[in-house]
């Protein structure tokens, strides 16, 4: 008789027949267990993993950083120009980014060459100089002698060791001989600093290629994963960072500019020998905290000790002037960018810049710093807003609990005895 619900028991159990189970494939590391649940999330362990791999790779590239940063700050910088660039060449990106490292390179090289040769020209006049003194013997400039305070020990000092024939042989000889060592060893060092710094150099040309290359598909591949981390704040922050870099880049450059101007224009009215000159000089020193005030408070020295004193003082209280204004009013609203950073966290940034990474910290510490403000202006804005929306909400008034009715009161009737 024909079963309704499936096969008769016969033929139902012989299909009943145990499964045969798959060997397990063997790995690495013995047989694989079976699935488990996960001890930690997958999307926290995959944004740990990336902390960890990200602090290896700078750990072990440390020695890159510096010249991939310089080139990730000049990208920033020229990176609209490029973009125009991008587009006059018809969007070949190899192209634009081989005619944009020859700009860069002529920026970088024509300075060097400029000071290269007025160097060496200083160089050979000294040392003609020196021949003819150490030969003849020079009395002691007037302006030497004239210093307040250390003229008079300057002068005896000048007498005593170059004022005659053969002076300066004797003191060369005299130094030479008792630091022969210390000379080698600084020699040494020089050179090892020099070729380092050229092995800096090339990398950051080739750094640079690169990020003009390949800059947008790089952004795009940040900006996946930092969606992914701080889904948030990442957009704010990565537009904060290139226009921070960008406004403090051109900000630097161009009050660099602007202090090498007025204040050679200042030598030239004070009567200083060589105002060109010491106008560059002062606007590269003008990048590093304090260079500025260290270069025309030395020409002003130098103008009280030749007899100018007056022009000298003038020429002191004007660039503390100027500087002043150039501190307290523009230097903040170009560095910084969108941050807008006060007086303050701009100079902090600076000085521990340069103190940490050197000329590259004139660029990376006011980064830092606008990183900062702004998550600290975030954090204070969200309390704010959140204060706000509860001081506005009314307070929940608590609910009334109806009104319970009072049982019925049952009187018993009272029992009266006749008596």
């Amino acid at each position: 008789m024909a079963r309704v619900f499936g096969a008769p028991l016969s033929i139902r159990g012989s299909c009943l027949k145990t499964p045969q189970t798959r060997p397990k494939e063997p790995r690495l590391f013995g047989v694989p267990a079976p699935m488990r649940a996960a001890v930690i999330p997958p999307l926290s362990a995959a944004r740990w993993l990336l902390v960890l791999v990200a602090a290896a790779g700078a750990y072990f590239f440390y020695g890159f950083l510096v010249p991939v940063l310089a080139a990730l700050v000049i990208a920033f910088a020229s990176w609209p120009l490029y973009r125009r660039l991008l587009a006059a060449v018809g969007g070949n990106r190899n192209v634009a980014a081989t005619i944009a490292l020859v700009l860069i390179l002529a920026f970088l090289v024509i300075p060097i060459f400029f000071a290269g040769t007025y160097v060496i020209n200083e160089v050979g006049e000294w040392v003609t100089w020196a021949i003819g003194t150490n030969r003849h013997g020079a009395p002691t400039p007037q302006w030497i002698a004239s210093l307040p305070v250390v003229g008079e020990w300057l002068n005896e000092q000048w007498t005593r060791n170059l004022g005659h024939p053969g002076g300066i042989g004797q003191l060369i000889q005299l130094v030479s001989g008792a630091n022969i060592r210390s000379i080698y060893q600084t020699a040494v060092a020089a050179g090892g600093s020099a070729f380092s710094l050229l092995l800096t150099l090339l990398f950051m040309l080739i750094a640079l290629f690169f990020a003009y290359r390949d800059g947008e598909s790089f952004a795009r591949q940040v900006d996946t994963l930092g969606e992914r981390i701080l889904p948030v704040r990442w957009e704010r922050i990565s537009r904060v960072v290139p226009a921070t870099i960008s406004s403090t880049v051109t900000g630097q450059t161009v009050i660099a500019i602007g202090e090498g101007v007025v204040l050679g224009i200042a030598y030239w009215l004070a009567g200083v020998p060589s105002p060109v000159t010491l106008g560059a000089l002062t606007g590269v020193m003008a990048l590093i905290p304090g260079g500025a005030p260290l270069s025309f408070t030395l020409v002003s020295l130098y103008l009280v000790g030749s007899g100018s004193a007056v022009a000298g003082i003038v020429l002191f209280v004007w660039g503390s002037v100027e500087l002043f204004i150039v501190d307290k009013t523009i230097r903040p609203k170009l560095v910084g960018g969108p941050i807008k950073l006060p007086f303050l966290p701009t100079f902090f940034g600076l000085i521990g810049g340069v103190k940490t990474m050197g000329f590259l910290g004139l660029f990376i510490g006011p980064v830092l710093m606008a990183l900062l403000v702004a998550i600290w202006r975030e954090w204070l804005h969200e309390v704010e807003v959140v204060d706000s929306q509860l001081a506005e909400t009314p307070p929940a008034m608590p609910e009334a609990s109806p009104p319970t009715q009072a049982e019925p009161v049952v009187l018993e009737p009272r029992k009266v005895q006749a008596g």
